[in-house]
């Protein structure tokens, strides 16, 4: 998958599939599946870090993330996110830290937002540095949205959505993230742009799907959204194979003859 794909995807109908990943061996592991590209989200301050939001993390933090990604998986397409403020410093300070992802071995950043940004978007592009756009329900402001809520239910905010998505194409995205938003407005959004929409809580009729890979892999506890579906119970199986550890050392089962160094 490279930059080029994109359209092709969205004109051949041929959905897009997009996964969270943090770190080497996981990273190795995705590159060896079916899934097209790899999102570095800020979600590894919740996910990989223990905060409760995304707002945490820094630059230098999500180049780690990148870095490691990169090693596992070399020739996947790497969306890098840019953390919380990265984008309202200034332009010098955005660029640092775009070119600390980009160096680290990402492939595209994402922004969340266009509202105030839509120039330093135009400069990022022109920059040769693709940016996806992020709309909807927006992680770094979830203070100013009162929690993690669904985005888009009136008219008003219909009507903004739409504005923005049409802002974040003309500023050069290749491609929008639409989260937590309803279906008739993601399809909507989708139908009216000529550049791929990858959702998350925003219905099918998007051009593409993104999840947390901690998620689709039921490896979290405790809150579970509406739009995740996981695809094993990695927790449970986790634990299973630790206690069974456990067991086998406390019985002398665990190491057995052929596991040892005869001398």
């Amino acid at each position: 998958m490279n930059i080029l794909n994109f359209p092709e995807r969205k004109k051949g109908r041929e959905a897009i599939v997009m996964v969270t990943c943090y770190d080497y061996t996981m990273a190795r592991i995705v590159a060896d599946s079916a899934i097209d590209m790899i999102l570095v989200g800020d979600s590894a301050a919740m996910v990989m870090h223990g905060h409760d939001t995304t707002l945490p993390i820094s630059v230098d933090e999500m180049a780690m993330h990148v870095r490691a990604v990169r090693r596992g998986a070399p020739e996947t397409f790497v969306v890098a996110d840019l953390p919380f403020l990265a984008t309202r410093k200034g332009l010098e300070a955005a660029m640092d830290a775009v070119e600390a992802v980009m160096k680290a071995g990402a492939s595209a950043v994402k922004i969340e937002g266009i509202e105030g940004q839509a120039d330093l978007v135009r400069h990022i592009v022109a920059s040769g540095v693709p940016v996806m756009g992020h709309l909807g329900l927006t992680p770094q402001a979830v203070n100013q949205l009162g929690g993690f809520r669904v985005q888009g239910r009136s008219e008003d905010d219909r009507a903004r959505l739409m504005r923005e998505a049409r802002e974040c194409q003309a500023a050069g995205c290749f491609a929008l993230v639409l989260e937590c938003v309803p279906e008739s407005l993601a399809e909507a959004i989708t139908r009216s742009l000529d550049i791929v929409t990858i959702g998350i809580g925003a219905g099918d009729r998007t051009d593409g799907q993104v999840l947390v890979m901690h998620d689709l892999l039921g490896l979290t506890d405790g809150f579970k959204p509406k739009f995740v579906r996981q695809y094993m119970d990695g927790r449970a199986q986790v634990c299973q194979a630790l206690d069974q550890y456990a067991s086998d050392v406390r019985e002398r089962a665990f190491p057995a003859p052929e596991e040892r160094y005869a001398g």
